[in-house]
């Protein structure tokens, strides 16, 4: 089965195969709708298990778990990424969710009544379908970086994954987020290392810390993240903006363990002089390596459909009313800081499986009644 001369139908569609995607899954099994995940990896978990290898999650494992499955480790354990991958994948076969791996949507349109995903595998259709991916799926690099002298060694934190990829020298970290500081940390023990970016903050207290496990996380986490700083909220929609349009405060690191790991802090990478980075005020480094932890692009140009914000694709709570059966779950404050964590997923991923429900019940349509096997 390849390329178009292949159609299925099905009654909804989930594109990604993240915690977004099984989180959706799980919730349209219990509601006994027809439904299909198509993810463009080979493995469940790959998401995860693509990023650097010393990651660890920011939040310890009790938080860690979707509906219906905890998280196998004690509750104050921070899991690698590779525990993490396993455990989606595991979820995944727990649940018998219906999957196809190393399957890319390479468009998403619309023909009459129905949405057509055109993929690496064939063509589908489907009354519902869920984009139940991040918002941060292209990696963003400043256009200077053209510029810089080819023998710089360059590496997108998307692409990184240990000191071993890096040239001998010293390294300029562009990004001051969590991702930089925890490169910058990683790097700073046998060599120069500069972290370039404005100061985003960070949480005022230690995350491994007894009293910060039992107090401190489950309040951020349960409280502010999850039911204050929402979309129904006068708080949370002064910091939407806010929180779309900056880096992610510092988490685990801490600008003393910066300083004491003898990482320099300097302003913003500007362009460059002679090949070599430029900062703010006119200083120039000479690294030999330049990690850019710039973030990311929403990625969602695949979507062939009106949908596409300045930021964001446009929908209420994931719900794109302009299109009516098209849904997203997984993006940075679709409802609540939460929304893309995986301990706040399950409350939109639950919402919108709802939604599908009621639209399917009123408005059934002949031909998708089942549903594909995985």
């Amino acid at each position: 089965m390849s390329g178009e001369r292949s159609t299925q139908r099905i009654d909804t569609l989930v594109i990604g195969g993240g915690q977004a995607g099984l989180s959706v899954g799980y919730h349209l099994s219990r509601q006994g709708v027809p439904f299909l995940i198509l993810d463009g990896s080979q493995r469940i978990g790959d998401g995860w298990r693509s990023r650097w290898d010393s990651l660890r999650l920011f939040t310890p494992a009790r938080f860690n778990g979707l509906d219906g499955m905890p998280f196998p480790a004690r509750p104050d354990y921070f899991p690698t990424k590779d525990e993490m991958a396993d455990y989606l994948e595991a979820y995944a076969a727990r649940f018998r969710l219906p999957i196809r791996t190393g399957t890319r949507v390479t468009r998403l349109t619309r023909e009459g009544d129905r949405y057509v995903a055109h993929t690496t595998r064939g063509r589908f259709e489907a009354d519902h379908v869920v984009v139940a991916m991040s918002d941060y799926q292209r990696a963003r690099v400043p256009a200077f970086a053209a510029e810089l002298d080819p023998t710089i060694r360059q590496i997108h934190s998307s692409s990184y994954r240990s000191p071993d990829q890096l040239s001998a020298g010293p390294v300029l970290i562009v990004g001051a987020g969590n991702s930089g500081a925890d490169i910058a940390m990683e790097l700073a023990g046998d060599r120069q290392v500069w972290m370039s970016g404005p100061d985003v903050g960070h949480i005022p207290f230690r995350i491994e810390r007894r009293v910060a496990q039992r107090l401190l996380v489950p309040f951020v986490l349960r409280f502010v993240f999850h039911r204050l700083l929402t979309v129904a909220t006068p708080m949370g929609r002064r910091a939407r903006p806010k929180k779309l349009g900056r880096g992610v405060t510092l988490v685990r690191v801490k600008p003393k363990d910066l300083e004491r790991a003898g990482v320099e802090r300097v302003p913003r990478t500007t362009g460059t002089r002679g090949g070599r980075p430029v900062l703010e005020g006119g200083r120039v480094l000479t690294p030999a390596n330049v990690i850019w932890c710039t973030g990311f692009h929403a990625g969602f140009d695949w979507i062939d459909l009106p949908v596409h914000g300045d930021r964001e694709p446009l929908h209420e709570r994931g719900v794109v009313r302009s299109h009516p059966g098209l849904y997203f779950v997984g993006l940075s404050f679709l409802y609540s800081v939460s929304s893309s964590m995986i301990h706040g997923v399950g409350r939109d991923a639950r919402r919108i499986a709802g939604l599908i429900t009621r639209r399917e019940r009123v408005q059934p349509t002949e031909g998708t009644r089942e549903a594909v096997a995985a």
